[in-house]
């Protein structure tokens, strides 16, 4: 199986950044279990039947526009997000975040104030030793904390969950009365076979409203990372009426 290839990217194209180090952490869910998390317009995406709640610490490096330089200071950070899999009424698959925390304040408050997004404001930390990495997040005024460890091991090949995971071309999220659709595009992902060697996630999920699974992680992965570009959002568009279910 081939990777899929980023439909193509529409312009303007207003942002440009890295997402580095990244750890894939995934459960299985019951899409009924979620779908109250899904903006209108949208709902679960599922895969054999299951949907996926996923856990992704990362570093963000240089974001910027489209042309010059990244930020200085504020165009990286570290990131932790967890983030259900949505699908809207044309069939665009993309991403629904639930949270978004990060070590820059001025980040969180312009991604909440510009986009809507759900960010928080942490205190965080990413360490790598060699092929182990350790990452850790308290959100700043609320009790919600997480700490991962994994040790990356050797490169995956590429399946129908893979597929389903990270084949993601952008994010819905809610907005000023509508639901919104923001394109993005980057290369295929490499990924690697990942071992946890430490999962703290319990309280991070409950300050979101997710009741923390019983079980191990259904899929965990690893990824030294891409670059990726954004366009403008737009809201998505409403299928034919003869199309629809």
């Amino acid at each position: 199986m081939s990777w899929p290839d980023a439909p193509p990217l529409p312009r303007p194209r207003i942002l440009r950044q890295r997402w580095l180090d990244l750890t894939f952490v995934h459960w299985a869910f019951e899409p009924a279990a979620v779908a109250h998390f899904f903006p209108p317009g949208t709902r679960p995406d599922t895969f054999e039947g299951r949907t996926y709640v996923g856990l992704v610490p990362f570093r963000m490096v240089g974001t910027g526009l489209l042309r010059g330089p990244g930020v200085p200071y504020f165009g990286s950070f570290l990131e932790t997000n967890i983030r259900l899999y949505s699908v809207d009424e044309t069939g665009r698959r993309g991403v629904v975040f639930l949270s978004l925390d990060a070590d820059r304040l001025a980040v969180v408050a312009t991604a909440r104030t510009v986009f809507g997004l759900p960010y928080r404001w942490a205190r965080m930390s990413h360490v790598r030793d060699g092929n182990h990495h350790d990452y850790s997040s308290t959100v700043r005024g609320a009790d919600a904390e997480v700490s991962v460890g994994v040790d990356m091991g050797e490169r995956i090949p590429v399946g129908p969950l893979e597929d389903f995971l990270t084949a993601r071309w952008g994010l819905h999220v809610h907005r000023a009365g509508r639901t919104w659709y923001l394109p993005n595009e980057h290369p295929p992902w490499i990924l690697h076979d990942a071992t946890l060697t430490d999962l703290d996630a319990d309280s991070l999920l409950r300050s979101v409203g997710l009741e923390p699974p019983d079980r191990s992680p259904d899929q965990v992965a690893f990824s030294a990372g891409v670059p990726a570009e954004f366009a403008v959002p737009s809201a998505p568009r409403s299928a034919p009426r003869s199309d629809r279910r």
